[in-house]
């Protein structure tokens, strides 16, 4: 695909000097990075130019394009997939380059947020992820409380805490959601504490509900049907390299499937079988040994099926716009479809992660062993799949009260 796409015949002169006029050459440009086929990119062009030809009518300003711009256009006009996904690559162009600006939401909740967010990254070091969960919650009871007015932490009440705690377990009677819920409003309240207000009263309202530990069995795929999932990557699928790749990191190192979808090409180390876990859920780098049957697999898809990008992660789209990883949520997307696949009613992938646990505690492998495979930063954390060795356990269970042992 070449620039020269935009001045093929029938593009008249107000196209070309119309309000997107200046951004042509960045729209086209993120194009040839995202290695879009020249089909693709001429629709991606047309679209463009129609949308400056309705831009000139109606908005005259590139500053004035958002979403509901976008969305107005796309109603009048017609629009179809190929329009919007060309118009949501525009308005990336703009943001990137400083013509529009997202305006962040404001008022007393959304200030409040934006404080107890910042404390969050900066004095307790919370990931991304976790944040944004722990906002929404918040969030929640500040509108319950507040509504759109003034946040006055004073003004909320023990009766407020308790009222907001049995409407949301109402709507979501998970006994995760529980704990989660118990967990985030105990943290905010100490925050409000640290801040000065007095949070006692809140806290006392707020009980961790019975969740006993090490209760429950992890539930990990059995060996066979690990094996079914390794076996139901097929030539005919879109990327079969790249994700049995990402199922053998699954299955012979226990990887998270954010720890896959972050991988560079940096971290592996070819010379000496070796792997660096730089971005894992403890934030702590950790060098694991890469199995032959694991490099592999990962050499098989950089080599012959991994397009040609500048992104140094390891895994990236198999469709256009090529130079963007696939993500955590495309890890976890390509492991569940190797579960239908092999026939397996299983929705999470961490499933894997047990089995690679499960295997190791077959094999002999200490509590200690397996917490630094799985790079757990409590021994508390692994003892759970203490109750899977078998053997062990029954060299110091106590005879059946009755029994002739």
């Amino acid at each position: 695909m070449h620039s020269t796409v935009l001045y093929r015949p029938g593009v008249t002169g107000w196209q070309l000097t119309g309000p997107l006029a200046q951004h042509v050459g960045g729209f086209v440009s993120r194009l040839q990075r995202g290695q879009y086929s020249s089909v693709t990119a001429e629709k991606y062009v047309s679209a463009l130019l129609e949308f400056g030809q309705w831009m000139r009518e109606h908005h005259p300003q590139a500053e004035q394009i958002d979403g509901a711009c976008i969305a107005e256009f796309l109603r009048t006009t017609g629009g179809d997939g190929d329009r919007h996904a060309a118009l949501g690559q525009l308005l990336t162009v703009l943001r990137e380059q400083g013509v529009v600006v997202e305006a962040s939401p404001s008022g007393p909740i959304p200030e409040e947020l934006r404080r107890y967010d910042e404390h969050l990254r900066d004095v307790r070091g919370v990931a991304s992820k976790t944040r944004q969960s722990s906002l929404r919650i918040v969030e929640q009871l500040l509108r319950y409380k507040f509504r759109r007015g003034t946040v006055v932490v004073a003004r909320l009440t023990p009766d407020d805490v308790r009222r907001f705690i049995a409407a949301e377990l109402a709507r979501v009677t998970t006994t995760s959601h529980a704990v989660s819920l118990a967990a985030t409003l105990r943290a905010y309240f100490k925050y409000l504490a640290m801040c000065g207000h007095d949070a006692r009263s809140l806290l006392g309202v707020i009980m961790t509900p019975a969740r006993w530990s090490l209760s429950s069995l992890p539930r990990a795929l059995a060996r066979e049907d690990v094996d079914q999932v390794l076996k139901s990557f097929s030539a005919d699928q879109r990327s079969p390299r790249r994700d049995y790749a990402i199922a053998r990191l699954a299955v012979d190192l226990g990887l998270r499937g954010g720890e896959i979808a972050q991988l560079q090409l940096t971290d592996i180390d070819w010379q000496t079988g070796s792997l660096t876990i730089r971005r894992s859920k403890s934030r702590r780098a950790c060098v694991m040994p890469l199995p032959a049957v694991t490099g592999r697999a990962v050499a098989d898809y950089v080599q012959h099926e991994r397009p040609k990008a500048s992104h140094p992660g390891v895994f990236v789209r198999c469709m256009a716009p090529f130079n963007l990883p696939i993500g955590a949520d495309g890890v976890r997307r390509t492991l569940q479809k190797a579960f239908r696949r092999a026939g397996l009613d299983h929705g999470r992938t961490h499933a894997l992660r047990h089995a690679f646990a499960c295997r190791l505690v077959d094999q002999g492998g200490s509590i200690k062993e397996v917490a630094d495979m799985l790079r757990h930063r409590s021994l508390d954390t692994t003892l759970i799949y203490a109750k899977l060795d078998h053997r062990r356990l029954a060299a110091v269970a106590l005879p059946w009260p009755g029994s002739r042992s």
